[in-house]
């Protein structure tokens, strides 16, 4: 960027002349975070400059008077119809306080010294976490547990104030009540909150004995928490007002609750549905039988009927998980037929009596197959 004052405007935001007043000020706010002195330490000078040019060239774009006179003429137009070609207001710096104040640490920019800072206002407590584990049984069937919490609270004594009770507040020394401190910086002023009194104006006359004039002292709390029906391992509760306390009157903070449940021993989960591999006989298989399944609540009856193949899945309908939001998921069976690895001679001599009778001709399974499909299934 060019330090003449009489550089084209539009070049100096980088913006077409045909532009809309949202790409006006989206380029301004981008080259005011750039040119920033603050942001350029090294060269400051330099900054100092392309800030102000930035900033001039912001004041007349954004203007639906003076744009349209300098589109016509120039800078000399400006002057000639009573606006000041150059230099700039700290009206446009007001858009892009929260963005400024974010990144350099600053509330105002060029004056309005006067008012407090944000510090005198509430602020809203810290949120905390607590990370909690849970057996699958717990998750599935929901369960009221009572947890142990470290956090600070106001002071009772002092009732969060940090003064000694009786003695207290007095008008901050350091701004003088003000809550801020104005420095200067090249041809502008910045305005921070006040390091001693944290932008409230005042300071306490003595300090609270039990808070040591921190006004909040760490406690531990048993807190009881509802955990619903059919949670899963990244569940996040939120108990709302259970954080830290907010300061100058504002709110408290919420406690986050993250859950962590653990693995079951044979189901496996899929949202609220369940899956669990059942081992059967070779004779089960073929001629058929009622077996006994696990389920949530106990065991129950399975049909498996005559010539189940391995792999076959049955659906047992809402034997599943709760589902939080409403309902209940289902139970799938997956079938698995077991072959003995050793036999007896008697078993040997009647599974080749089988083996004469029951005939299968080994060749590949063709790709339409069911067999192919769960293949498929299987490893994607």
């Amino acid at each position: 960027m060019a330090s003449s004052t009489q550089q084209d405007y539009y070049e100096i935001l980088g913006v077409a002349r045909d532009c809309t007043a949202d790409q006006i000020k989206s380029a301004y706010r981008k080259a005011a975070l750039r040119w920033h002195p603050d942001r350029n330490p090294n060269n400051k000078a330099e900054a100092e400059e392309n800030f102000r040019l930035a900033s001039e060239a912001y004041s007349v774009l954004s203007d639906p008077q003076k744009r349209p006179i300098y589109d016509r003429y120039g800078h000399a137009g400006l002057g000639g119809r009573g606006f000041e070609a150059g230099g700039f207001s700290a009206d446009i710096f007001e858009e892009f306080q929260d963005v400024i104040g974010d990144i350099f640490g600053f509330n105002q920019v060029f004056g309005g010294g006067g008012r407090r800072g944000r510090g005198s206002r509430g602020q809203r407590g810290a949120d905390l976490r607590y990370d909690m584990s849970l057996s699958f049984e717990e998750a599935a069937t929901g369960v009221r547990s009572k947890i142990r919490l470290s956090r600070h609270e106001n002071c009772e004594d002092c009732k969060g104030t940090g003064a000694k009770p009786g003695t207290g507040m007095t008008t901050c020394r350091n701004c003088g009540g003000r809550g801020q401190m104005v420095y200067q910086q090249g041809f502008f002023s910045i305005t921070r909150t006040c390091p001693a009194c944290q932008g409230m104006g005042q300071v306490v006359r003595e300090a609270c004995a039990t808070c040591r004039g921190q006004g909040r002292i760490e406690r531990e709390r048993a807190l009881e928490v509802g955990i619903p029906a059919g949670v899963e391992s990244g569940t996040r509760l939120r108990m709302t007002g259970q954080g830290e306390p907010g300061t100058n009157g504002g709110p408290h903070g919420d406690l986050y609750i993250f859950l962590e449940v653990k693995e079951h021993p044979f189901f496996e989960r899929r949202g609220a549905d369940l899956y669990c591999a059942m081992p059967i006989s070779f004779a089960q298989a073929a001629l058929g039988a009622k077996i006994k399944i696990p389920t949530l609540n106990g065991e129950a009856d399975l049909e498996i009927p005559e010539g189940t193949q391995s792999g076959q899945i049955f659906r047992q309908k809402g034997k599943g998980l709760p589902n939080p939001h409403g309902g209940k998921g289902d139970l799938y069976i997956d079938i698995r037929v077991v072959i003995p690895s050793k036999l007896t001679r008697e078993q040997r001599r009647l599974m080749e009596q089988l083996h004469q009778t029951v005939k299968v001709e080994n060749k590949p399974a063709e790709r339409s197959s069911s067999f192919f499909d769960k293949v498929k299934d299987i490893f994607g």
